[in-house]
């Protein structure tokens, strides 16, 4: 076997070594997710907010349709096992984010997320709801990233307004 083949091979090993490593330790997520955010504070997939205003301007369709309105019954368990309705909340400016510990861009966004929960105070009632089968791998995450985000689990099935499918997927709910 010539050095050219030899080289190749032990690159690729070692590639595979990583990924496998990565893999067996449950960390494939939380790297992908470090390098989704490196790639978006580049600014080379950021939309143009201004751009994407005004073309909504301009979409007369899209002016006349109406909006789903939230749905308030959706009940929540909090991280005491503690169910509420979205209905405590009614009348303040809601974030409701719907994510899950096992997907790259949930963990991508969530430092930014944080961010803005810090910045906001109390102007802003955020709800992030976990989609992990096992809410306690939700938990243990945002407490080992020492993250203060409210997390909830949904404590039945999503009412068909929040449906979605993809994640992470973020809901917006005026006053």
């Amino acid at each position: 076997m010539d050095k050219k083949k030899r080289n190749a091979i032990i690159q690729y090993a070692a590639v595979a070594i990583v990924g496998v490593t990565l893999y067996a330790t449950g960390l494939q997520t939380e790297v992908i997710a470090f390098a989704q955010r490196g790639l978006l504070a580049t600014g080379i997939i950021n939309p143009d907010v201004e751009e994407v205003a005004q073309s909504v301007k301009k979409d007369e369709a899209l002016e006349n349709s109406a909006f789903a309105k939230a749905d308030y019954n959706l009940k929540l368990r909090d991280i005491n096992g503690k169910v509420l309705s979205l209905e405590a909340f009614k009348g303040k400016a809601i974030f409701l984010n719907l994510w899950a510990t096992w997907y790259p861009p949930c963990i991508a966004e969530m430092p930014s997320i944080n961010k803005l929960h810090n910045q906001t105070g109390k102007e802003v009632v955020f709800i992030m709801l976990s989609l992990d089968q096992d809410f306690e791998k939700a938990k243990a995450f945002v407490k080992r990233k020492e993250y203060r985000l409210p997390i909830y689990a949904p404590a039945v099935n999503l009412p068909a307004v929040f449906g979605s499918s993809t994640l992470p997927t973020t809901y917006v709910i005026d006053a």
